[in-house]
Formats: structure tokens, C-alpha cells, sequence
């Protein structure tokens, strides 16, 4: 039996208390009952599943696993209450009540995930308290931030002007893990890979505003290598416009952010698109009876006389025996295997065929990819610097859990250990911010390699 509050604790122990022991949890409580004897912490992890929180801790002495539940009210506020810190590891659409009773109890408060409207509407009220509620800082958002800040500072320093910014991010798998036409295969948020791009991409290219519905997006690819891992292609994120602001370049004429997948992923997922297999507005009739095959000839149109696989090449003008084809055969979208599940959208359906096609294997680890672009004038001169990283897997700690736990857990020390001095809202786009973190995350890998091209 796991207690919540234990009364044994020393008095001068900083309570950690990370809400959440999901994947990406496991390298930031790694790290931070590594560091838990040096600096005197008690780290407690809560979790709907105490069973899930405990093989978390294992049996560290100053880790406690305790049951935790969002909507409880009484217990979430008595959790933060009793907390130095907080670091919340839950959806990110639970963090706003999480936010709101870490200001009410004066509690500093540390995400991974993106900053809601309404969490940055408590940046006065954290001030007010004078504590931090520190945002963004996992991989994408996170990293990304942090390193591009980095060189953007320098370039500014130097007393350049930026003139394009491109920044783009991937979870993939190792190349010897690479063994389906798709080169992909899920590493985070299956439900998040399907929705992927939904909406209006929006950037801004040498002045010039483009706006890419969801229809065309995956049509919309940009080539590129990134160190000695080969060739990739980019599609464009939903906002790159909101970077002017957050980047500090509110001027600059070509801002751009991207996703990344290997060469072909784009075309053949735009098959998918174009189906209608990734929506998620309405419901399917008699989805648990019908099978795959059915699925997809529900999309089509009618022809009694021409099989689903015929009537993909034609209505798509594809080749019968390519690339594409090879990739949908694959995925089970001509198969004969009933679907399941009753009373879902076109999007779940897809996700629960996928869900298994691109299942990590036991022994496959993940690899996270990231590129930054600067193109900027120095002294009358036009210059171009590019900075790459990958991060590989390791056998029982993936690279998302590594590069989204490690510096949300070092923000964490920096402000247990006196370094971080700020309050209210804030993303980690300043040098009190990156350099340290970005210093310590190469201990564990994540390096970037800075060249000009």
C-alpha cells in the first residue's frame, strides 16, 4: 500500500511531486531521483495507477508513489498544497487546473507542454505569488526553443539581422529499426500522428504570407539531409506565425516550421487524406462488422465490376505495383480483417489498424531528428548556418522519453538550486533558461552540430 503523505519526511527535504508517470515521465524521474540525495529531495510520483507510479520509483529510498486523480478536487489541491514543486506530466488540457491551485498554494509549477490562453492569463497572478510557472519545456516545445535561441542571440550579438528561420522536428526510429514501407513508426501519441496538420498551415516566405489548407498540406514537402542519416522531407506545421513573437523576430521576412518523416511518407499519407480516412467529425455505421476493405471501398466511388485496389490507382492515378500502393497494402487497408469497434469516426479506425502496423517492435528504439535554418546578413554579407541533432534510443530509455524528461527535470534543479530567479509565465527562450540546460543536455546526447552551408 503506497501512503500520499508521509509524515517520517525530514522537514528540510524539498518535495518534488510530479503529477503523471506516463512514457515520457520515465527519464525526468530518473534524473531526478539521481540527483535527490546530493540536494535533499523527496520526489513523489502520482498516478491513476499506483502500480504503474511505483515501477517508476522502483524502491528508491526518496521516491514515494502515490494514487492520483485529476478531477478530485480536495486531494489535487492537498497534493500542491503539500508540494515545494510541482511538475505535471498529465495531458496538456488538465494543466490550467493544475496552474490554477499551484498560484492559489503558491506553488511552482513546470510542464513540457505548449502555453495555453489561459494559463498565460495567470502570469500576473503568478507574479503576485511569486512563484514560476515554467512552460515548454520538453523536446517540441522545449528544445527546440532553446536551441534556436541560442544561435539567434549570437547572430544578434555579432550584430547580424535575421532574415529566415526554419525549424523542424521528427520522432522516427533508428535506420536498423526501419522495416516497414512507411520508414515510420509511432513513438508518441498515436491519435496526435492521425490528426496530424489539421486546420490551415500558416508561414511566411520572403514576405510573403502562405496559408496551406489540410487537403494540400502533405503535398506541400521540402527535401533535406540531416547529418549522416540521409534524406528527409518536411511538411509545414500548423503556425510558424506565432514564432515572430516568441522568437523576438517580428519582422523577419521568411519564418517556417516543419514535421519531419522520411522521403514518400507525405505522398502516401495524402492518399489517406484524400479518402477521408483521417476524420474525425462524424461517426461510421456498423464499423464493428465491417471489415478494411470496406472501409476503404466506403470512400470510393461505385463500380460493382472494379476491386478497392482498382479503384484506388484510378481515382488517384497511382501505379499498381509502386511505392504507394505497397505502402496502403501494408497498413491493411485492402484486408479482410473486421474492424472491431463500434460507434467511431473514420480517424479512430485508421488509428486502430496502425496501431498495430507501426507498433514499436521489443527490440526497435526511436530516434528523435530536429534542424534549425538561419539565414541572416553580417556586415553586408548574406550567411546561412544550419544546426542539426539526432538522438537515438537506447535499450530501455527512448530518445522522446530522454530529450522530453531530461530538461524539463533540469529546470527543475536550476530552481531548486537558486539559478532560476523569475516569476509568472515563461518558456525558456532566454540565456537564464538555455544555456544551462542546454550545457547539461549534452551529457546525455542531445548535441547539436552547428555548420554554414
Amino acid at each position: 500500500m503506497c501512503v500520499l503523505f508521509n509524515n517520517s519526511i525530514d522537514s528540510n527535504m524539498k518535495i518534488i511531486t510530479i503529477l503523471g508517470a506516463g512514457l515520457s515521465a520515465t527519464s525526468l524521474i530518473n534524473y531526478l531521483l539521481e540527483h535527490s540525495e546530493k540536494h535533499n529531495w523527496k520526489v513523489k510520483v502520482g498516478d491513476m495507477s499506483v502500480e504503474v507510479a511505483q515501477r517508476k520509483i522502483g524502491n528508491h529510498k526518496n521516491a514515494e508513489a502515490f494514487y492520483f486523480d485529476v478531477n478530485d478536487t480536495s486531494l489535487r489541491k492537498k497534493v500542491i498544497q503539500d508540494a515545494d514543486v510541482v511538475v505535471s506530466m498529465l495531458p496538456a488540457s488538465l494543466h490550467y487546473y493544475i496552474a490554477e491551485d499551484c498560484v492559489s498554494h503558491k506553488t511552482p509549477l513546470f510542464t513540457a507542454s505548449y502555453v495555453s490562453k489561459e494559463i498565460k492569463a495567470l502570469d500576473q497572478a503568478a507574479k503576485d505569488a511569486g512563484i514560476l510557472l515554467a512552460n515548454e519545456l520538453g523536446l517540441d516545445p522545449g528544445i527546440d526553443h532553446m536551441s534556436a535561441m541560442k544561435v539567434i542571440d549570437e547572430i544578434r550579438n555579432e550584430g547580424g539581422v535575421m532574415e529566415g528561420f526554419y525549424s523542424s522536428t521528427g520522432g522516427l526510429v533508428v535506420p536498423e529499426c526501419d522495416t516497414n514501407p512507411w520508414h515510420y513508426k509511432f513513438t508518441w501519441n498515436p491519435r496526435n500522428v492521425v490528426l496530424a496538420g489539421q486546420g490551415v498551415a500558416m508561414y511566411i516566405e520572403r514576405g510573403i504570407y502562405k496559408y496551406i489548407p489540410y487537403q494540400q498540406l502533405f503535398e506541400r514537402t521540402q527535401p533535406t539531409t540531416i547529418l549522416n542519416y540521409g534524406n528527409f522531407e518536411i511538411y509545414p506545421n500548423r503556425d510558424s506565425l506565432k514564432y515572430r513573437g516568441i522568437y523576438g523576430l517580428e519582422s523577419i521576412p521568411t519564418m517556417f516550421r516543419g514535421t519531419i518523416r522520411r522521403p514518400g511518407y507525405s505522398k502516401a499519407w495524402n492518399i489517406l487524406v484524400q479518402l477521408g480516412c483521417t476524420d474525425d467529425t462524424y461517426i461510421m455505421e456498423n464499423t464493428k462488422n465491417m471489415t478494411m476493405r470496406q472501409f476503404t471501398n466506403s470512400f470510393l466511388f461505385f463500380d460493382p465490376d472494379m476491386s478497392v485496389e482498382e479503384k484506388i490507382v484510378k481515382y488517384f492515378n497511382l501505379d499498381p505495383k509502386g511505392e504507394i500502393m505497397k505502402k496502403l497494402e501494408f497498413i491493411g487497408l485492402f484486408s479482410d480483417e473486421k474492424i472491431g469497434l463500434e460507434n467511431v469516426s473514420p480517424a479512430k479506425v485508421l488509428q486502430n489498424i496502425l496501431e498495430k502496423k507501426w507498433a514499436l517492435e521489443e527490440d526497435d528504439r526511436d530516434m528523435i531528428v530536429m534542424q534549425h535554418r538561419f539565414v541572416y546578413t553580417l556586415n553586408g554579407e548574406k550567411k546561412r548556418k544550419q544546426s542539426s541533432l539526432v538522438v537515438e534510443g537506447k535499450e530501455n530509455e527512448t530518445s522522446m522519453a530522454i530529450t522530453v524528461g531530461v530538461p524539463l527535470a533540469i529546470t527543475v534543479k536550476l530552481f531548486l538550486t537558486g539559478k532560476l530567479n523569475v516569476t509568472g509565465v515563461h518558456v525558456p527562450t532566454t540565456p537564464e533558461f538555455y544555456t544551462p540546460i542546454l550545457q547539461e543536455l549534452e551529457n546525455y546526447g542531445v548535441k547539436f552540430i552547428e555548420e554554414e552551408y
